[in-house]
């Protein structure tokens, strides 16, 4: 079984994030041989990481807080990770950033892909993480699903935002394929590595 995790990135009063992600997440249930698994910010309410040496750092303790403890073994079981990201000025939410920057190791030679919304539909965000994730030799795959204004206005005006994200349903499915393309790929590099079992 491939194990995929859908983060939900905002963790704001009124979010919109919960909705694309439980979109998204039950297009993954229903492949065959894969587990689909949501990870809300809200349930892993980490500092901002303060501690002397970095999470890559060698010969590193493991960090002493659960939260922090939580997260990081969720972030190793995954196979493969969709990040549901908005875009505040430019870039991801704080608490995402937060929540890649406390792990290392556990996020390597993964595939990461992105599903985005707000300002520019999430495009120069998702461009930042791009960069964030190829730093954890992560592999960002090219599909992403960026969700256009309308839907998520749908949300805020009361209007009907299933059929909204309908609309991107094409784009899910393509950016379904080529994650769990690039998960079976290098899940069998890194078992031929010795890196898993």
């Amino acid at each position: 079984m491939t194990k995929v995790s859908v983060i939900i990135s905002s963790t704001r009063e009124g979010r919109f994030g919960d909705q694309p992600a439980n979109w998204f997440h039950s297009r993954l249930a229903k492949r065959p041989n894969v587990t689909a698994k949501l990870l809300d910010l809200r349930d892993f309410p980490m500092p901002f990481f303060d501690q002397m040496m970095p999470p890559a750092a060698p010969g590193r303790p493991a960090y002493s807080n659960e939260v922090v403890q939580r997260w990081t073994a969720e972030i190793a079981e995954a196979d493969a990770f969709v990040i549901i990201t908005a875009e505040y000025n430019f870039g991801p939410p704080a608490v995402l950033k937060n929540a890649i920057d406390w792990v290392s190791a556990e996020w390597n030679r993964k595939p990461v892909g992105f599903v985005s919304y707000g300002s520019s539909a999430g495009v120069r965000s998702v461009q930042q993480l791009r960069e964030a994730a190829v730093e954890l030799q992560m592999a960002p795959i090219r599909s992403a699903v960026h969700l256009p204004r309308g839907t998520i206005m749908a949300y805020f005006t009361g209007g009907d935002v299933p059929a909204a994200l309908a609309n991107s349903d094409g784009d899910a499915e393509k950016m379904i394929d080529d994650l769990l393309w690039w998960a079976a790929a290098l899940t069998s590099a890194r078992r031929a590595a010795g890196l898993e079992d």
